[in-house]
Formats: structure tokens, sequence, C-alpha cells
């Protein structure tokens, strides 16, 4: 009874003001002659005043809230939504960011793999969590749902974390404490139970990983209505705040945790990343009353997806008919075309359209005989003609993540070899490093969604600034220049190892005369190039996707993350065994003593590569037609209007 006359009350109110909102317009702006006109002026301010006040009433297509009702506007979704989206994304990265850069000194450390080895077996979780996001993205668009995933995935890593904290606790669950670096001991290996105790624990961490990639990230950005323009401009601002959580959580774990696990404990940094995840699942929790929850329809658009290119290879013997007009879509009219999107037929991958092609008995009896299989709609080929579209600019990002897998890797390793004392009682571990660029993105990403992207905004027209385009490919470029910076930095710190005497120098016990913090120097030069790439990225993806894929489209970005770190697995052996038989060492990357490597080389081989890579890269963004959200506007948009300025900027 209260809420039905807490209802009507505010109804009257609303009525009161807008009347009142009429009176003071038709008064001061407008002067009377007749009955009729001040009809039609009254009528004209009453539908803006009370479409002005039920804006925030409207229901958000293809939402509902926790409980399957319908989503309001101004109830749920929006920017309030998403502080617990972030502070959860903040506390899961605080919990596992350690790891990607800590790993590698835990496994060779503690579990007395060589550095090579160890250096593998984190890029293979890396990419292991990158490439499963690809499976959980299809159970949640089309089963699970992306909140749920969520929920689930953190419990995962919860788990994961309880098992390595548990292995880490008790010396019967690992080697003998033993220093691998000491050419005069022999360090046992872990292995037996003990090592599937490890790995066990490792890809608990990594699918859970995977499940928070694929789903947190879209269930934040389905808090916004891109077709509805102050929101999109926020669903802009949103995937910068959500690489600011990132960093604040990175932040953290780079300095304390870090700092516990190399000098409390492994046990204990175990424990307290474990603790961060679950302070984020009741962060999470918390948002439920509040969230835009997307419907799923039990059917995958993945699936969706297969269809079509199975049946545009079973009908490649039809040809296509004069009139596009004739290519099968369902009926906008019908009941079942309610909430069914449709996209207008476009011109490029024209292979695809047979897929649409009706037969004579199709036509006529096209709902009763139509197999999915043999036979899609229109609106089902322009999603997979918007997904193949995506896919040369996916391919040209895998080279920027082979690059950061050396940074969580060997450059950690050329680190524990030099000067990290910063007091006469502190010393900072070498895992720590990364936390130079963590701390500049802190104070750069809300100076470029603040200041830059307003400025850019109003010479260019854009909700974003820039193109997604010209974001990633500033990226692109940084990411070269931070391996030529790292060749020449290791030239130098091996001069200061060959003049010293002291190429056999034990890593921990006889540091060299170098600073750790001229590693700061390429650290910063690729946090930088991260903001650019991988938040680009993964806003190009989400908005240039159809509604029914967007944890797909993301998984682009995730996807080719994955292939970035396995591709670095392969290239390091690749590298070691052509050069085998050319270097002292037994290889570039080969064995435990940094110093007589020479992974200044390789460093100069993936400059190189990431060179080549922006000038194909170049050619992509230049064809590359964006997708219109805009409804009556045609979905091939000329590049060539939005891209010109995207290769004047990144050729500079």
């Amino acid at each position: 009874m209260c809420a039905y006359w807490s209802s009507r009350i505010k109804r009257i109110w609303t009525l009161l003001i807008c009347l009142y909102s009429i009176t003071v317009t038709v008064v001061s702006r407008y002067t009377i002659h007749s009955f009729t006109e001040l009809k039609a002026i009254v009528v004209d301010i009453a539908t803006k005043e009370l479409a002005h006040m039920d804006k925030d009433e409207q229901f958000v297509e293809g939402k509902v809230d926790w409980k399957g009702r319908p989503a309001k506007r101004g109830k749920h979704g929006g920017v309030k939504s998403v502080f617990p989206v972030l502070v959860a994304f903040a506390f899961e990265n605080m919990a596992t960011f350690c790891l990607t850069v800590n790993f590698v000194t835990y496994f060779s450390g503690v579990m007395h793999y060589d550095i090579s080895d160890s250096a593998n077996h984190v890029t293979n979780y890396m990419g292991t969590s990158y490439i499963l996001a690809i499976i959980v993205a299809y159970l949640t668009d089309g089963h699970l749902g992306r909140y749920k995933a969520v929920i689930l995935s953190l419990s995962i890593e919860f788990l994961g974390l309880g098992l390595l904290t548990i292995q880490a606790h008790y010396p019967k669950l690992k080697p003998p404490p033993c220093n691998i670096f000491d050419p005069t001991t022999k360090c046992e290996q872990v292995d037996g139970r003990n090592s599937v105790m490890l790995f066990a624990g490792m890809y608990a961490l990594a699918l859970g990983a995977s499940g928070v990639k694929a789903s947190l990230p879209t269930h934040g950005a389905d808090q916004f209505d891109e077709k509805d323009p102050k929101e999109a401009k926020q669903m802009s601002s949103y995937f910068n705040w959500l690489l600011l959580a990132l960093c604040t959580g990175a932040a953290v774990s780079l300095t304390l945790i870090v700092w516990i696990e190399v000098y409390k404990g492994w046990d204990k940094g175990f424990g307290l990343s474990a603790v961060a995840i679950f302070v984020g699942i009741v962060v999470f929790s918390g948002g439920f009353p509040r969230y835009r929850i997307h419907v799923t329809k039990g059917s995958s658009a993945l699936t969706e997806l297969v269809q079509v290119y199975v049946a545009a290879i079973r009908n490649r013997k039809l040809k296509h008919p004069d009139n596009d007009g004739l290519l099968y879509e369902i009926n906008k009219d019908k009941e079942d075309a309610l909430d069914q999107e449709f996209l207008p037929h476009t011109k490029v991958f024209r292979w695809l359209d047979k897929a649409a092609i009706q037969t004579s008995t199709e036509i006529e009896h096209a709902e009763k005989l139509k197999n999915p299989w043999k036979l899609c709609r229109v609106t089902q080929v322009e999603n997979a003609k918007i997904i193949l579209g995506m896919v040369p600019v996916f391919l040209c990002t895998i080279i920027m993540t082979l690059c950061l897998a050396q940074l969580q890797t060997f450059s950690i390793q050329q680190g524990t070899t030099m000067d990290t004392q910063i007091t006469k009682s502190f010393n900072i571990p070498p895992a720590s490093l990364p936390i130079i660029p963590v701390f500049s993105l802190l104070v750069l990403i809300p100076a470029y969604d603040v200041f830059f992207v307003p400025f850019a905004r109003k010479f260019t027209g854009l909700p974003t600034g820039i193109t997604h385009l010209q974001r990633v490919g500033v990226g692109l470029v940084l990411s070269c220049i931070s391996m030529a910076a790292a060749a020449i930095f290791e030239v130098k710190r091996k001069g200061v190892a060959r003049d010293n005497n002291m190429l056999d120098a034990i890593p921990g016990l006889q540091p060299l005369p170098i600073n750790v913090f001229w590693l700061a120097i390429h650290f910063f030069i690729f946090g930088i190039a991260d903001m650019f790439t991988y938040v680009g990225l993964l806003e190009f993806f989400y908005s240039q996707a159809p509604k029914g894929l967007k944890s797909i489209s993301t998984c682009f970005l995730w996807s080719s993350m994955a292939l970035g770190y396995f591709l670095s697995t392969i290239l390091v052996q690749i590298t070691n065994a052509v050069t085998k038989n050319i270097t002292a060492s037994g290889g570039w990357l080969a064995g435990n003593n940094i110093n007589r490597n020479h992974l200044n080389l390789f460093y100069w081989l993936l400059s190189l590569m990431s060179l080549i890579n922006f000038v194909v890269y170049l050619f992509v963004a230049k064809n590359y037609k964006y997708r219109s959200h805009v409804p009556g506007d045609e979905v091939e948009v000329d590049s060539k209007l939005h891209e010109l300025t995207d290769i004047e900027s990144v050729s500079r």
C-alpha cells in the first residue's frame, strides 16, 4: 500500500513540476496572440518536459535486472553500477598481477626449473588463461550469463590460490631449498605429486582468469547503452576506467604482495592474494540490485557464425541473385522478429552471401524447410562479415604481446643481476619494477580521459576523441621503441658485467654495480603502449561487434594475447635451436647465466618484427570500414573519412 501511494505522489509531483515549467516558459519567452497559438505552445512544451522527465523510466532493450524484470535506465546500469565491477577487477588484478612477473622467480628459485623453462611455463600459463577465454565466452553468451560467469571464475581463482598457498607453506610439498645459480650445487626439481599440485593450482588460476577476462569487461560495458549519446561517451570512459582499475590493483600487487612473497614467504603472498579474490567476490555481488544483465538466449552466437561458413560452403555452387533483396531474412512484422536484430546487406565478402541464397523450394516454404546449416539470415551473414573484418586487426596485435612476454620474464631476470638497493635497509624486488609504468598510468589515464579526449572530440566529433585504430597504432609504434630501448640497455648491462669481471657473478649474492632502475626506461615506454593499444583494442572489438557477439568479440583481445604468449614460447625454443652451434652459451637464451647470453640480439629481433608488423597494420587500418551504430545508416562506412587521420598521426 505504501509503495502504491508513493508512486502516485511521485507522479503528481512530476505533473506539478511540468505545469510550473510550462507556465514559466510561456510567460518568459512567448507573446500570445490567440488561444490556438497558446494551445500549440503548451502542447509542444509539455511533450518535451514529459519526455525529459520520463527519460529515467525508459526500459533498456535486451537487459533485465537480477530478478529477471526489464531493466530501467534510471534505476539500473550507468556509472554507479560499474563501480562494484571496477573494484572487483582491481582486487582480481591485485591478486594475480604479481604472478605474471614473479612466477618466473618462483619456478626457478623454489621449484628449481631452468630460467628458459621457467619463462616458458609462465608464458604457457598466460597463454592458456587468455585462450580459454574463448570457451568461457561461448558458454557465457549462450547459457551461463556474464555476471554468473564472473562469480564462478573468481571462485575458481580462489581455489587455485588456495592450492598454491598450501604447497608453498608445507616443505614436504616442494623441493628442498637450493640456489640454482650456484654452479657447484645440484638442485632437485619438483616432480611427482608435488608437480601435479603445482600445475593444478596454476591452471585453475588460468581457468578462473580466463572467465574474468571473458565476462567482467563486457558485463561492465553492458551497463551502458551505446545508442544513447550520453551513455556512449560514458562507455568510452569506462574502458579507460577499466585500465585504471587494473593499474590500481597492479600497483598494490607489484609492491605489497611481491615484497611479501620475496621477503616474508610465498605462502603468505599467495594467501593474501586469495583474500583479495574473496573481497572481490563480495564487492561484485553487492552490485547485483543495480546491474543491467544481458539476456542469454540459450543459443550461442558463435554457433551462428559457424553456421554461416558451413552454409556458404554447401551453397558454393549457387548463383548470386540479381536482386540482393531475394537473400533470406525473416519477416520483421512477425512476432518472432520483435527481439531480433536486423542489419542491412553490404557488398563486402560477397562469398559469404551464398549462405543466405534461397532455392525456389526454400522461397515457398522457407520457415518449414529452413535448415540453419544450409540457409542463414542476412543479419547472421552480416555478423560473420563484421567479425571477419576484424581479424586482420587482431592478427596485427599478436607481436605486441610477444614483446610483453619478455618484459614479464627475461627483463625480471635481468633485474636479479643488478643493484636493487634503494636505501641501506630496503631493496626493491626485481618483480616490482613494472610498478614504474603502472604508477605512470595512474596519472596518464585520468589525464587522457579528462583532458585529451574532450580536446580531441572538439576536432573529430568522435565520442572517443580519436578512432580506436589510431589509438592501437600509437601503441604498436611505442612497443617497437620499447624493444629497441631494451636491446640498447642490455648491451650496457653486459658491458658493466664484463668491465668488472663479473660475467659469472651469482645473481642476488653478487649484484652488478648498475642500478636496477635502468630497466624502468623500456618498462615505462611499454606501459604507455599498453594504455593505447590494449584499451583501444578492447573498446574497438566491443563497439564494432553486433550485440549478440560482445563477449566473443572482446575475446579477440584475449586470443591475441594468448597467441602472443604461445608464440613467445615457440620463438624462444626456435631461437635457441638456430643459434645453438654459433654461440658459446649454446644458444642466445640458453642456460641460467644471463650475463653470457645474447638477450640484446633477441630484443633487436623483436624490435624489427614489431616494425614490420606496424607497416602491415598501416595497410590494415587504411582499409578497415567502421560499423555504424546509427539506425538507418549504411553499415559500410567509408573508412577513409575515419582512417586518414589515423595513418597521418601514427606515421609521424
